[in-house]
């Protein structure tokens, strides 16, 4: 979704598939510590940087020359517009930078958030039941099946407990733990000069961890943001998944409108149960994800809500 529609290339699905693999491996890379020795991850992290950009200056320029006939301007295409409204053309570096930058903020965050969601969906059945009860209650769902047409943004956008829900794992699962500023006049904060020219960087995991207005902090507890509730609405940068100021996430309202058809189409149209004894161990770097990954069984329902046995699956519980 991030190279052909927010991007606009056209690629095969083998050349997707290598360049997804180097991806790969640029980003378990990407923190490593700066030590430029063979096979070092600092050095895997930069050769695979290298053999991406390599394949982004090759798509940008196909992109560029292949114009005819498109009706609609995707990021990239923002982009560059936006460079020459400003006088300046951005360069190829600044577009396959720019590119990189897209493709991570589109694909590893959405990944890592949409994979913490199905785990607070596995370790909390209640909260899975009560986003059944709210598509029952607003026609989405109807003896198992999800209604035709019902799925449309004002709908979506009704369903308060759902946005509970992703909110909740945004705060407590953040993908990214802060961001960089540059200082642009010096000020001064708790007693400390913080002079111009300064890199500074805020954390949005420390900052929901220790944010006063949320009790309980370390439960997951989506009616935190209910209604009747005021822990997100006392005060303004409490909570900020997607960051704060004119600098927030130009993409959040699409990850979360993503978060949000994911956990219908979980709620409504699949069992799902962890396939290991024990869930697991999670790490920080570079973003929010289980160690070993997530492994999961899905089963498909049918509209009396039960499992869709495969071929396979039907031969093996079948009576002889």
């Amino acid at each position: 979704m991030a190279i052909r529609v927010l991007l606009g290339f056209c690629i095969s699905d083998e050349d997707l598939t290598r360049l997804f693999e180097v991806y790969q491996q640029f980003v378990e890379n990407v923190f490593s510590l700066p030590v430029d020795l063979p096979f070092s991850g600092y050095r895997r992290g930069i050769r695979a940087r290298e053999t991406l950009q390599k394949g982004l200056e090759k798509a940008i320029r196909e992109k560029l020359q292949n114009t005819q006939g498109k009706d609609y301007s995707d990021a990239l295409d923002i982009l560059i517009e936006s460079g020459k409204e400003h006088g300046k053309e951005l360069t190829m570096q600044e577009l396959k930078d720019g590119t990189l930058e897209l493709i991570f903020a589109a694909y590893a965050t959405t990944a890592s958030a949409s994979t913490s969601l199905i785990m607070q969906l596995l370790k909390h059945p209640r909260v899975l039941e009560k986003l059944h009860e709210e598509l029952r209650s607003k026609g989405i769902l109807h003896n198992g099946c999800i209604c035709e047409g019902s799925l449309r943004l004002d709908t979506i956008s009704s369903l308060h407990y759902l946005d509970c829900v992703i909110k909740e794992v945004l705060r407590l699962f953040t993908p990214i733990s802060g961001g960089y500023r540059t200082v642009l006049q010096t000020f001064e904060l708790d007693g400390f000069q913080i002079p111009k020219g300064w890199s500074v960087m805020y954390s949005i995991r420390d900052t929901h961890d220790t944010a006063p207005v949320f009790k309980d902090v370390d439960v997951f507890d989506p009616d935190r943001f209910g209604q009747d509730r005021t822990e997100d609405k006392d005060g303004r940068f409490h909570y900020l998944p997607f960051g704060g100021g004119v600098r927030t996430c130009l993409g959040k309202h699409l990850a979360k409108l993503f978060l949000k058809a994911l956990a219908i189409e979980l709620a409504s149209t699949s069992r799902f149960e962890l396939a290991t004894r024990t869930f697991p161990r999670i790490t920080l770097v570079p973003v929010v994800h289980p160690v070993d990954g997530l492994k999961v069984k899905f089963f498909g329902l049918d509209s009396n809500q039960n499992e869709i046995l495969t071929e396979t699956e039907a031969m093996l519980g079948a009576t002889v």
